[in-house]
């Protein structure tokens, strides 16, 4: 493979979906076949049935900060839409993904609205995407924004997925492909880490 080349995969699916659970099922799968695996999943929590946040979690070291509250708190002074985000994550975030290449995975769970329209977010993740220092990326993109994700990044693939199969079943019938992207080896990591 040509590293200076790097695959970048769009994940997409309606909410509720199974995104971020495919990226973290991809992540752990491709960790068990010896890959660096790096970047963030954006997980929600819940009180009942209703969302009441969104985590933000670093793939590599596990480490999760809260991102966003559906409810106004003091350290989460930023409003978008109905989401009030901790500035403080999301530095933290864009930190992690400055970090996490070189790698041979890389996942970003998700840019949406506030990356694609308003520069904010995971701004880090656009630059680090667009360049090399990883071999496969996986990014989460919501259905209504695939064209608009498109003006930004290159994608090479695109995943949809939906409920008529587990996420295990999703990762396994997509797993040849990336894999075949991907070379996980430290040589290939050396090389990316030098471009």
């Amino acid at each position: 493979m040509d590293v200076s080349a790097p695959r970048l995969w769009m994940l997409t699916g309606a909410r509720g979906a199974g995104k971020t659970t495919f990226c973290r099922s991809l992540a752990a799968h491709a960790r068990l076949r010896g890959w660096d695996v790096a970047g963030l999943l954006s997980p929600a929590t819940f009180e009942g049935e209703g969302k009441t946040g969104i985590l933000a979690e670093d793939v590599r070291t596990g480490e999760t900060h809260t991102l966003a509250s559906a409810y106004p708190r003091p350290a989460f002074d930023l409003q978008f839409g109905k989401w009030h985000f901790d500035r403080s994550t999301l530095a933290w975030g864009n930190q992690v993904i400055e970090s996490s290449i070189p790698c041979n995975l890389l996942i970003v769970d998700e840019l949406g609205p506030l990356e694609l329209t308003h520069q904010g977010g995971w701004q880090a993740a656009l630059d680090v995407l667009s360049g090399v220092g990883y071999q496969v990326a996986m990014v989460v993109i919501r259905p209504e924004l695939q064209v608009l994700a498109r003006r930004f990044l290159s994608f090479s693939e695109t995943i949809t997925i939906n409920r008529t199969q587990a996420i295990d079943q999703w990762v396994h019938l997509y797993w040849h492909m990336i894999e075949s992207a991907g070379y996980p080896t430290s040589q290939s990591l050396h090389t990316l880490g030098n471009d």
